[in-house]
C-alpha cells in the first residue's frame, strides 16, 4: 500500500468512553457560563457589599486619630469627672483594678505636691511684697517741718518729718520690721525704733509718742499699730517726728525713701 494514501479518520464509534465523557463535560460547563444572567436581585446584593466595603477603607482612613483594629483602646474612660469614684471607670483585661488605683494615687500625690509648691511660691512672693511694701504713718496730718531745715527750736538742722496731728492719733508702722528699741529718749521723747525686714540693716524711728502700742522684739508689718501721737519730748504740740536711718547709719531725707516705695507725704 501507498504512503501518500488518505488517513482515514477515526470514526466517532472507535474512540475511547473516557475521551467521549470528557467531550461532553467540556460542552455543558461552556452552556453554563454562556447562559449565565445576573438578576436584578443579585445585582442589588452586589451594589450594597461593594458600597459597604468601600465605606470602611475610606473611614479607616480619613482620620489619623481613630484607632485601628490592632491599636483598640485598652481603657474605656482614663479620667473620674465630677462626683465620680475611681470604681466606676471601665477597665478592660490589659490593665488590672490594682494598676488603676495606683496610678491614680501618684496623680493625686503630684497634684497635692504642685498645690504646696504653689502655696510656698504664694507665701514667699507675700513676705517678699509685705518687706518692700511702705505706707504713710498717720493720717488727718500737716507736715510742720521738713528734713534740713534749720530753728532755734533744734540744736542742730531739722533730722526728720514732722506729721503734726491730734493728740492720740495712730502711728503706724511704715513697713515691716522687728523692734529693737521702745524707750524715752530725751529729746526725743518715747521714741520706737523699727529695724527694717528687708536686710538692709535701716531703721525707722517713730518720735514723741504719747504712749507705745509695741514692745522691743514684736515683729510688726506696714500698717501695725505701734503708738499714738502725743508731745513728749522737746515739741511744741503733739506731732510724729519721724526719721529714716539707712544702714543704722545717720539720718536721711525721708521723703524720697518714701517716694521710692510708693508713698508720697
Amino acid at each position: 500500500m501507498s504512503s501518500s494514501a488518505p488517513k482515514r479518520r477515526l470514526d466517532v464509534r472507535q474512540q475511547t468512553p473516557q475521551r467521549v465523557a470528557g467531550k461532553r463535560a467540556a460542552q455543558r460547563r461552556r452552556s453554563r457560563v454562556r447562559s449565565f444572567t445576573p438578576t436584578p436581585a443579585m445585582a442589588g446584593a452586589f451594589a450594597l457589599i461593594l458600597a459597604a466595603f468601600g465605606s470602611a477603607v475610606i473611614g479607616g482612613n480619613t482620620d489619623d486619630n481613630s484607632l485601628q483594629a490592632d491599636k483598640y483602646q485598652t481603657v474605656n474612660q482614663s479620667y473620674t469627672g465630677p462626683g465620680q469614684a475611681a470604681s466606676q471607670v471601665d477597665v478592660s483585661r490589659s490593665i488590672d483594678r490594682a494598676t488603676l488605683d495606683r496610678q491614680a494615687k501618684q496623680q493625686a500625690d503630684q497634684m497635692r505636691l504642685a498645690q504646696q509648691s504653689l502655696a510656698k511660691k504664694v507665701d514667699k512672693s507675700a513676705d517678699e511684697f509685705k518687706a518692700n511694701q511702705w505706707i504713710i504713718p498717720v493720717t488727718g496730718y500737716n507736715l510742720t517741718a521738713r528734713f534740713g531745715q534749720r530753728s532755734g527750736l533744734w540744736s542742730t538742722v531739722h533730722t526728720g518729718l514732722d506729721f503734726a496731728g491730734p493728740s492720740g492719733s495712730t502711728i503706724v508702722a511704715v513697713a515691716g520690721g522687728t523692734v529693737v528699741s521702745a524707750d524715752y529718749e530725751g529729746a526725743y521723747g518715747n521714741r520706737t525704733v523699727i529695724q527694717l525686714d528687708d536686710n538692709s540693716g535701716t531703721t525707722i524711728w517713730y518720735c514723741h509718742q504719747s504712749r507705745f502700742g509695741v514692745k522691743v522684739g514684736d515683729k510688726v508689718g506696714p500698717g501695725d499699730t505701734i503708738g499714738y501721737t502725743g508731745s513728749t519730748g522737746n515739741v511744741t504740740g503733739p506731732h510724729l517726728h519721724l526719721e529714716v536711718h539707712p544702714g543704722g547709719g545717720a539720718a536721711v531725707d525721708p521723703i524720697p525713701q518714701l517716694e521710692a516705695h510708693g508713698v508720697t507725704p
